[in-house]
């Protein structure tokens, strides 16, 4: 495998244990906690949908939504890549995906797909996200039908 290989793999793997951490399905317990290893401690995540946005570090992501994901008010959540383009230039690099979520509340169903931009600094040998902004698609902003899964 190159270099430029290695790191990718390393990537994908880092980025699908981001995803990973939003999961309650099956009763199962999300260990939100679990950013704080992923992300670098001054990592900002930034929502910005429909014209608002909101900032947050990740002490401020965290608590409401493990409060969301174990309250039971949002049930059989997941979120899940399904496409990305990452690039790499030395120990920075950027990660462009199509997402979707899906889950249950409040007895209804549902399923969004969006985009996040990720960017990523190689910290020793470990790759880390030092951030992370996300729009949910909405009936004016589409994402084209070849990146849905």
């Amino acid at each position: 495998m190159t270099n430029i290989q290695l790191e990718n793999k390393a990537i994908d793997t880092l980025i699908a244990d981001f995803f990973s951490v939003f999961d309650n399905r099956s009763g199962q317990v999300p260990d939100l906690n679990k950013l704080r290893k992923l992300m670098i401690p001054e990592a900002l995540i930034i929502k910005n949908c429909d014209s608002n946005t909101e900032v947050f570090n990740i002490d401020a992501f965290i608590k409401p939504r493990e409060i969301l994901l174990t309250s039971g008010e949002l049930v059989e959540f997941f979120e899940e890549e399904v496409s990305a383009k990452t690039d790499i230039f030395g120990d920075i690099a950027q990660r462009f995906c199509v997402y979707k979520k899906s889950g249950e509340t409040k007895g209804e169903t549902f399923e969004i797909y969006g985009k996040k931009t990720i960017q990523l600094i190689k910290v020793g040998e470990k790759w880390m996200i030092t951030s992370v902004a996300w729009t949910d698609e909405t009936e004016n902003l589409k994402i084209e039908t070849s990146f849905r899964k």
